[in-house]
């Protein structure tokens, strides 16, 4: 490791997060002069070439992004999603403890398809709805929904962009993801539904007769809404099933996105409009700015430092990136962690990696709703209840997110050494 060079691309790091929370200038705006910076200095003082500096951007995550966000958006613009999230609602009926939860699974698996943000916004404008024609107070919903979506996903290979930055790191398959974490979500859906019903439950209202509606009121073409219906069954088998073939999982994402884009008819330029470019420009900054730092030699010592500080133990690396992603999660966004813990792991030597891997996508998950400023879904949650009438404080969501987000954490702590056998 060069000891002269490296102070300067940590502090573009720390530079690039401290004008992001400081929101003095926007995250993809720090993110692309933060790489900017790196690409200046690492060229003058010879740390790597133009064409190394290109090679630190991953294209085929930004691919399955992109093929991602394109089938995403085209059957959010066919009303299906809106339609799933509303039968899920109806079936509870009137009765608060079934809408509780309804709201609460119907978050959770919206958002294994969804980005967070448009889950969020997509469950928001489904809860308002029911929150007016039952008169409950909104809030145990609205805060309920958005701490279920940050935890929905945490199994799948496209449930978040932390997850596939992940997923591209360590080469876990679509298959691996749900094989190593899938008994964990589903479990945490329980527990996390559970704590947030006890923390609510006297705020929920009373039981009421449901008004009647139809979930598919105001969807203009039923078509449209079964054709993508097909493209997101047949994007997911092909994901499960991409093991046997030798593409990667953005070439499926592409593939079907380019599928649902013919067999939709919408115009391309209105979907490409409604991809978030700021999300791929802040992963590509990222990018730049951590492979910068990686190229210093400092992230290969910090690998060396965590598993020095493991003793080569297994259980002890896993808690340690659980527990130290999972708290810096709650304060910085969980994209900039995965991508800088990800060069971490790789580094370290004679541990279980399955184990760790799975540790920092709980992690990265996880510390996601801790507080109102963890993640975006958390912020929307914030301004969806201000359009409603109400002023949520800081603290308030805090003593909620903090609670479900140790509870989370701790569980999946005791998951990890019962799956991967940590204990001997």
């Amino acid at each position: 490791m060069d000891n002269a060079i490296t102070p300067i691309f940590v502090s573009i790091y720390l530079l690039t997060i401290l004008l992001a929370s400081t929101e003095i200038v926007s995250l993809p705006v720090a993110a692309l002069l933060g790489a900017s910076l790196s690409i200046f200095f690492g060229l003058h003082y010879g740390l790597f070439t133009y064409e190394e500096a290109i090679g630190f951007i991953d294209v085929r995550l930004l691919g399955l992004l992109v093929g991602m966000m394109i089938v995403s958006e085209i059957a959010d613009r066919s009303g299906l999603f809106r339609i799933v999230a509303l039968y899920a609602i109806k079936l509870a009926g009137g009765d608060p403890f079934k809408l509780f939860f309804s709201v609460c699974f119907a978050s959770a698996a919206v958002s294994l398809f969804l980005s967070d943000i448009a889950a969020i916004m997509l469950i928001a404008a489904a809860v308002g709805t029911i929150s007016k024609l039952m008169n409950y107070n909104p809030t145990p919903y609205f805060v309920s929904a958005a701490i279920m979506i940050n935890l929905g996903g945490t199994s799948t290979l496209i449930g978040s962009v932390s997850n596939m930055i992940i997923g591209t790191s360590s080469d876990l398959s679509f298959i691996d993801f749900i094989n190593y974490l899938a008994l964990c979500e589903i479990a945490l859906w329980l527990i996390t539904g559970a704590v947030l019903y006890l923390f609510y439950r006297n705020d929920l209202g009373e039981e009421k007769a449901l008004s009647n509606y139809d979930p598919w009121e105001g969807i203009e073409d039923r078509t449209a809404a079964y054709k993508a219906m097909a493209v997101v069954i047949l994007f997911l088998v092909l994901l499960a099933l991409s093991d046997h073939w030798e593409v990667g999982p953005e070439a499926i994402a592409l593939g079907c996105a380019v599928l649902a884009l013919t067999v939709s008819g919408v115009e391309p330029a209105e979907v490409f409009k409604r991809i978030d470019w700021e999300t791929i420009f802040i992963i590509g900054g990222f990018f730049v700015i951590i492979g910068s730092v990686e190229k210093t030699g400092l992230l290969a010592q910090l690998s060396q430092s965590v598993f020095e500080a493991s003793g080569g133990d297994s259980l002890k690396a896993a808690l340690l990136i659980l527990w130290s992603s999972g708290l810096i999660s709650a304060v910085m966004s969980n994209i900039t962690v995965a991508l800088t813990f990800s060069p971490i792991i790789k580094g370290l030597p004679d541990v279980n990696l399955a184990a760790v891997w799975s540790a920092l996508v709980f992690g990265t998950n996880l510390g996601g709703a801790a507080t109102p400023f963890s993640g975006a879904v958390c912020i929307l949650c914030l301004g969806a209840l201000k359009r409603e009438g109400i002023n949520l404080s800081f603290s308030e969501f805090t003593k909620i997110g903090t609670l479900t987000t140790f509870v989370q954490l701790g569980f999946s702590t005791l998951y990890l050494i019962l799956r991967f056998g940590l204990w001997g």
